[in-house]
């Protein structure tokens, strides 16, 4: 009898440190990060800025997809509370935050895709009649398993 509680007992211990072992592992793993900026359309430009974005940014997005610096994109409309909320939410996907730091390969794909910086500077600089840029950040999603 005393052999059976002793191995009742060890088998006990043991569900309770394995128990125990599984709890101090996260119940997520990193999954993508999502860039997001918000935006708001100035009175009357907001057909402006969405032909844009049919043309010049779904134009780099899509070569950025090709080159696999990032994962997707998408453009959101939202419906702004206050004033000061955007209208216009963009999402670029990327596979982590590592892939962030790839701004070589990002910039030779603008170039590629928009023209040089100056180029770029000017069309940035005209957006600038059609749109304010809000603010942005970045998130992660956690993927449960």
């Amino acid at each position: 009898m005393k052999t059976a509680a002793k191995l009742m007992m060890g088998l006990l211990f043991s569900a309770v440190s394995v128990g125990a072992i599984a709890q101090d592992s996260p119940s997520y793993k990193d999954g993508p990060v999502i860039a997001l900026s918000y935006i708001k359309t100035r009175p009357g430009k907001f057909d402006d800025y969405m032909a844009f974005l049919d043309s010049q940014f779904k134009a780099l997005m899509n070569a950025n997809k090709q080159a696999g610096l990032i994962f997707d994109y998408h453009v959101y409309q939202a419906q702004p509370r206050t004033p000061n909320e955007p209208d216009v939410i963009l999402a670029v996907t990327y596979a982590n935050f590592a892939a962030l730091d790839k701004s070589t390969e990002a910039d030779a794909v603008s170039a590629k895709v928009l023209g040089s910086l100056s180029t770029q500077a000017k069309q940035t600089a005209d957006r600038g009649v059609m749109r304010d840029i809000i603010g942005g950040e970045l998130v992660r999603e956690l993927v449960l398993k």
